[in-house]
């Protein structure tokens, strides 16, 4: 019996090949009708037999294409209208031909890979090859609607092959815009300083694999095109050979630059730390594949899944015991960074190198440096002449190419954490290439404009556990037919982020970086900009970090009195946990806690160890960590020895024998601070628990002199010796509990002060630094010192979610801040959490350090503005 049926499918479901896909299934199971892309997702009609509905139906459902994700699917019986053949249609509807697909970048797909690797596919080697499941989206677009005509495929006409590829509805290259061969797409490019050891010389290339004639460029480097499948090898092989001869060579990706060298190679890890400035930040590898990964770290099917993710995130995995890595790669750290290949070139980079180390003798897989193509705290290069001036001193080549990358964006990087009783789950460390710009929802708060402080029906505790959303590269949908009041937020000053709303989509913007000179502020700008035409946004509302000194809240401030639109500041730890509500769709009262490095505090002083009663309309401060000086302020965040002499100091532990190595290790430093914190000379006083983590990594002597940001509290975490799992048990002897204690009084409050600036409970440390002195003292091991601290705070958490409750009732708790990035601290404080019945939220697809900060801006501003509408 022939029946027909109005299919609605929502998800990631446009710009990922979904509708050829649909109109091969339709072809499969002898459905006629037609399908186009919707504004909310893709529509379909279909008619056919009542048996072979349902199983186009499944097809739909269960095997849509990789890059794709079907969250949900509609059927509504419908009339016959006896169509005879099945289409993709183009919708005239104003509001569908302005749906524009602007879609994550994703990795090349399986199938690219076996063409390119195919002697006989005519793609052969070509190292952009791609098709409607992978390749550059967000990256090579300069206007909407996305077409050809508007990325930075313009300049490259496909030829006949390609053209007719492109047309074929049952062809994988179906309106695949950056679709191009070595006939009519982009070339690579191999440039070299004349100066520069082991460059090519005239004679280059020296393997007679082509004609390539370099050419003299400007600034005095040469430059050889690959224009033909033979003289583009020749150039991949001159890359392998610096590469194997401990060189570094920059290589451009879909984002932006990459400095590449041999992984395996303790001399070239070297002279790429020097040249770039990293000190001793660690570096990401890449891998051909999870079985070569597992040479080196241990790999779970949860993080294989990952690895192999379209967006091809960096993934921070376990070291395996017993091998031995190039020293300076990740000393001192139990996870590496890995990733495997995301873009053709890296593909046959690696494939090559492997190929080269094979006729070497050298047995162990392939694995090469790929770290951000940048200077030290400047952002990623992205433009061919960009990188042979700010690269040209720590690369020896520039691999490049003529296609051009009009958004600038970083690799993402994610874990896997263990959740407690909701098992395994994504921990988004930075959100960047694959993953922005896919938009939030953003659910809209309900109208109680009363203070979040205590639910009027306060239930028992739920145990449901911790979720981390599986981020996949979904697609961005712009909808400009509608004009609607705009909303932007522009993030915190470190791991900096923005976010646009419009409607219930929020708009986060990739990972900038930290907003500290003229070069990333001007980034930050050019991506702002790049938003707001692709998706068509002019912000009528502005929200900011109440910090008064953050360059992009001085832009807000700046803005929103030269526009005269409204400004909402926002209490940075309220941002945090109202990043988790949004993002978990919660409602009602949370305890939100907390824990950073640095924050500006209602009062004026610095937060980080904030336990607040939230919604994401308001926050009341219930408890924090008691106030330390920070002698030198910033100064303090660089020289850890400085945070310790101002914890030993307010919690007079400045006699205690095992205090002496910190005076010591301060030297006339020591008298320096004392004088500041007695006179309150730049001593801001500090409630952070980051600044608590890096006094103690300095006290033990692992990290007094920091070269990157949170590295004392890294190599705290680090020298537990292991990153353990919560059911693994405590080494603890009795009794080290109770010494390792946080205690808890009541704070004095005074006439002046209210519930957002001054909190019911405060947390001493003090007896927590006590036992840690005392165990220096006694000989303890400083791994095992390092556990019983983490344990500590553990503990705390949990105490701060048991009062919350007693008092309030609320039995719902928000993590998040970049303490959280503790591997230690997360995933025992979910464990904990859970064993006592409380229901916990994190951070599902953004980061819980400040790369969430501009959504948590946009939940409050947004719920704020709804409770004004309704009043």
């Amino acid at each position: 019996m022939i029946e027909a049926l109005d299919i609605h499918v929502t998800g990631i479901v446009q710009g990922v090949g979904f509708r050829p896909f649909v109109y091969r299934m339709a072809k499969k199971y002898l459905i006629n009708g037609w399908v186009l892309n919707a504004a909310d997702g893709v529509n379909i009609h279909a008619e056919g037999e009542s048996r072979l509905l349902d199983e186009f139906v499944i097809e739909l459902s269960e095997n849509a294409p990789a890059a794709a994700q079907v969250k949900e699917i509609e059927l509504k019986e419908v009339p016959l209208q006896d169509f005879d053949s099945f289409e993709i249609r183009f919708s005239d509807d104003a509001a569908v031909q302005e749906t524009t697909l602007v879609s994550a970048d994703l990795a090349t797909c399986d199938d690219c890979a076996a063409e390119l690797f195919n002697p006989n596919d005519r793609r052969f080697r070509y190292p952009f090859i791609n098709c409607t499941n992978c390749g550059p989206r967000f990256t090579i677009i300069d206007a909407l609607p996305y077409d050809r005509a508007s990325t930075s495929m313009k300049d490259f006409p496909m030829c006949e092959r390609c053209a007719a590829e492109y047309a074929d509805p049952l062809d994988r290259r179906f309106h695949a815009q950056p679709d191009a061969c070595f006939e009519c797409g982009p070339h690579l490019s191999l440039a070299w300083r004349p100066d520069c050891e082991a460059t090519p010389g005239e004679d280059f290339p020296t393997r007679g694999a082509g004609d390539v004639s370099p050419d003299e460029l400007p600034d005095g480097w040469r430059i050889a095109w690959g224009k033909t499948r033979e003289t583009s090898d020749a150039l991949i092989a001159r890359a392998v050979e610096l590469l194997c001869a401990g060189q570094v060579v920059a290589v451009k990706g879909l984002g932006g630059f990459h400095l590449v060298c041999d992984a395996r190679n303790a001399e070239a890890i070297a002279r790429l730390r020097e040249r770039k400035r990293r000190g001793g930040k660690p570096f990401a590898v890449m891998m051909a594949n999870a079985e070569a990964v597992r040479s080196v770290c241990e790999v779970t099917p949860e993080e294989e899944k990952a690895l192999s993710d379209p967006a091809r995130p960096i993934v921070l995995l376990k070291k395996r015991q017993g091998v031995a890595l190039a020293a300076g790669l990740a000393d001192k750290l139990p996870e590496l960074g890995v990733m495997l290949p995301a873009t053709p070139v890296q593909l046959l980079l690696l494939h090559d190198f492997a190929r080269a180390l094979e006729q070497m003798g050298v047995p162990e897989p392939p694995m090469l440096v790929m770290t951000s193509g940048n200077i030290h705290d400047e952002p990623i290069v992205t433009d061919d002449a960009e990188a042979r001036g700010k690269l040209g001193d720590i690369a020896c080549a520039v691999l490049g190419n003529d296609r051009a990358i009009l958004s600038r964006y970083d690799d993402s990087v994610v874990r896997i954490i263990s959740a407690g009783s909701a098992g395994s789950a994504v921990q988004m460390i930075r959100r960047a290439r694959g993953f922005a710009p896919v938009p939030l929802k953003l659910a809209r708060a309900s109208a109680n404009p009363e203070a979040a402080a205590v639910p009027e029906d306060a239930a028992a505790p739920e145990a449901i556990g911790a979720a981390c959303h599986e981020g996949s590269p979904e697609t961005a949908g712009h909808k400009a037919a509608a004009v609607a009041p705009v909303l932007f937020a522009v993030g915190s000053e470190q791991k900096s982020t923005f976010a646009f709303v419009r409607g219930s989509e929020a708009f986060v913007s990739q990972h900038v970086g930290d907003l500290e000179n003229a070069e990333a502020f001007d980034a930050w700008l050019d991506a702002k900009s790049r938003f707001e035409k692709l998706f068509e946004l002019r912000a009528t509302r502005l929200a900011c970090d109440a910090h008064p000194e953050y360059l992009a809240s001085k832009w807000a401030r700046e803005q929103a009195r030269k526009l005269d639109i409204p400004l909402v500041e926002v209490q940075h730890h309220h941002a945090h946990i109202a990043s988790v509500i949004g993002e978990n769709g919660l409602s009602g009262a949370v305890c939100g806690i907390a824990f950073d490095g640095t924050g500006f505090g209602a009062d004026g002083s610095i937060w980080g160890g904030e336990v607040l009663l939230a919604n994401a309309q308001a926050y009341e401060r219930f408890a924090n960590f008691a106030y330390v000086p920070m002698p030198g302020g910033a100064a303090c965040v660089k020289n850890p020895l400085r945070m310790a002499y101002g914890v030993l100091w307010e919690f007079d532990l400045l006699e205690h024998p095992a205090a002496k190595r910190v005076l010591d290790a301060l030297g006339e430093q020591a008298d320096l601070c004392d004088q500041m914190i007695e006179r309150g000379l730049n001593t801001p006083m500090t409630s952070s628990v980051g600044r608590l983590f890096d006094a103690a990594s300095a006290i033990l002597g692992i990290c007094e002199h920091p070269t990157y940001e949170s590295e004392a509290a890294v190599l705290l975490e680090a020298a537990l010796g292991l990153v353990a799992s919560p059911d693994g048990g405590s080494t603890d002897e009795a009794g080290v509990n109770s010494r390792y204690s946080i205690a808890i009084t009541k704070n004095i409050a005074t006439p002046k002060s209210t519930a957002q600036d001054t909190s019911v409970l405060l947390f001493d440390a003090a007896p927590t630094f006590k036992a840690l002195l005392d165990d220096m003292q006694a000989g303890i091991p400083a791994a095992t010192i390092a556990r019983r601290f983490h344990s500590a705070f553990v503990e705390a958490i949990v105490n701060a979610a048991k009062l919350a409750y007693s008092v309030y009732g609320v039995s719902t708790v928000a993590l998040s801040g970049g303490v959280f990035m503790n591997r230690f601290i997360i995933e025992h404080a979910l464990a904990a959490l859970q064993d006592e019945g409380f229901t916990v939220a994190v951070n599902r697809e953004l980061p819980p350090n400040d790369g969430c900060i501009s959504y948590g801006q946009a939940v409050i501003a947004c719920a704020q503005d709804e409770i004004t509408r309704n009043e």
